[in-house]
């Protein structure tokens, strides 16, 4: 209960700050984990990401200031953080699908969005796999791409990357390197507060090499689940361990990255490890 009261005081913090800015770092202390993983327990959630989630509330509340009042669009879009009214007439289509001058007429339809609120649901009808163990930081050489602070606009980088990473041989000179635990191919998601966020494609070796980039995991002690199927199969596993697992679990989000393990990459018939850093409450 205490995970989805954090959760709810997170959401209370938003909705105190839709006028103001709405610091992303600050919601991730609230709910006593870093600001990535706020946004994939926001998503995983609520269902929305966590930006979209932000933008409905400030839009529902700024169609309802402008609903027969002489306020005037430009102030509104100020109001709710918008410099350009370009930029705000954008989001209000894109959440209400009419202009904001066209609020003002009466009879106009708009939509209405409001506050979420985390309550825990009965689930868990199909049992999950896992294991908690406790590792030694360990070295992974391999190639990254910087992620985006808002995680939904990194869904279509990390894909390319892996298309990438088979066409030019990556996958192939990173498999032939791999010689220590965990032995699989790496999705690492390096996204601490501190640096700037990583994904890295790796695997754990002894060996450096020039060719490709190096990075430490960090100690930590991981959550550890098993899967197969396909490469949606493994998205379904990660939603399922945040909505049902770990709101009951006794645990929360630690301090390290997330990492995918294949122990074997075949996109259609995968096996697959998913670590989630935790830490006891």
């Amino acid at each position: 209960m205490e995970w989805i009261e954090k959760l709810n005081e997170a959401i209370n913090y938003i909705e105190e700050h839709l006028v103001d800015e709405i610091e992303y770092e600050q919601l991730g202390k609230i709910a006593c984990c870093s600001t990535y993983h706020f946004q994939r327990m926001f998503t995983y959630m609520a269902g929305i990401p966590l930006s979209e989630y932000i933008r409905r509330r400030k839009m529902s509340l700024a169609a309802v200031d402008l609903q027969g009042s002489d306020a005037k669009i430009i102030d509104v879009a100020g109001k709710y953080g918008y410099n350009s009214p370009t930029a705000f007439n954008r989001a209000f289509q894109s959440v209400h699908g009419v202009a904001p001058s066209a609020v003002k007429n009466e009879g106009v339809s708009v939509k209405s969005f409001p506050p979420i609120m985390f309550k825990i649901t009965i689930k868990g009808v199909e049992e999950m796999n896992y294991r908690i163990e406790t590792k030694e930081a360990f070295h992974i050489i391999g190639v990254s791409q910087p992620l985006q602070k808002e995680i939904e606009n990194n869904f279509a980088i990390v894909p390319q990357m892996w298309q990438n990473a088979v066409v030019d041989g990556t996958i192939q000179k990173l498999a032939g390197m791999m010689d220590t635990q965990p032995m699989g191919l790496l999705g690492v998601s390096a996204c601490n507060d501190e640096e700037q966020w990583k994904y890295f494609i790796a695997v754990s070796t002894t060996k450096s090499t020039e060719e490709f980039e190096e990075y430490t995991v960090p100690a930590a002690t991981w959550a550890i689940f098993s899967g197969s199927g396909t490469n949606q199969s493994i998205q379904e596993l990660e939603q399922r361990i945040v909505t049902e697992w770990l709101p009951t679990s006794g645990y929360e989000y630690g301090n390290a990255p997330d990492i995918e393990v294949y122990l074997n990459p075949d996109p259609q018939n995968a096996q697959y490890e998913v670590w989630i850093p935790v830490r006891k409450k």
